[in-house]
């Protein structure tokens, strides 16, 4: 979800001052189009295992399978040829700004973050404006619902029982979506927001 371009770069590690010796990779290479992921390791770090067990023991049944490979061949071509890590990388600061004065208007939203396209919402307590939410309104599966039918499809993520982590909204649209799509993403969040804080209020 993170890597492949959708933060605006390769690898989200590209953002950061590390230098990872081994990544795993996944889901944006075969683009939904075939089950796909990875391991890419430094030369280092290759050689080592060439020249010590020359084993690199990840794979089962469908290790190294030709039809998912060449999925991924072709995804990584058309990723490259449309410049689309480029295309995220540009229009990523211009939706998150929308975003985030989108939601401004909302006592049930906290902090608006993202990179790329990856993007999160989280939802806070409107009484304070900073707590999470009662676990038991399970206000994730009612952002689900009610932005499906607003014909929006977003990725909620629910609030742990222990307090841990509080309910988020995530959107991650296709490194394709048009700029007027993108916009449009953004409204019937907004239209959904507004029904998600009338319901939650009405519930506390």
């Amino acid at each position: 979800m993170t890597g492949v371009g959708r933060v605006g770069s390769w690898l989200a590690a590209h953002q950061l001052p590390i230098e990872p010796d081994i990544v795993t990779i996944g889901k944006g290479i075969g683009a939904g189009y075939w089950p796909l992921a990875a391991v890419l390791c430094r030369e280092p770090v290759y050689v080592a295992l060439a020249e010590g067990s020359a084993e690199f023991d990840l794979g089962h049944t469908w290790d190294g399978a030709p039809l998912p490979c060449a999925v991924g061949e072709a995804v990584l071509e058309y990723i490259v040829r449309h410049k689309l890590v480029d295309r995220v990388h540009d229009a990523g600061p211009a939706l998150l700004a929308e975003l985030q004065a989108a939601m401004k208007e909302f006592e049930i939203v906290g902090e608006v973050r993202g990179r790329g396209f990856l993007l999160g919402v989280s939802l806070v307590d409107p009484r304070d404006r900073k707590s999470f939410l009662p676990h038991e309104l399970d206000a994730a599966t009612v952002v689900d619902d009610i932005a499906f039918e607003h014909g929006l499809l977003v990725s909620s993520t629910h609030s742990t029982p222990d307090g841990y982590t509080g309910d988020e909204v995530l959107l991650a649209p296709a490194f394709t979506t048009p700029d007027q799509e993108l916009h449009e993403m953004v409204e019937r969040l907004v239209e959904t927001m507004k029904a998600v804080e009338k319901a939650v209020k009405a519930k506390l």
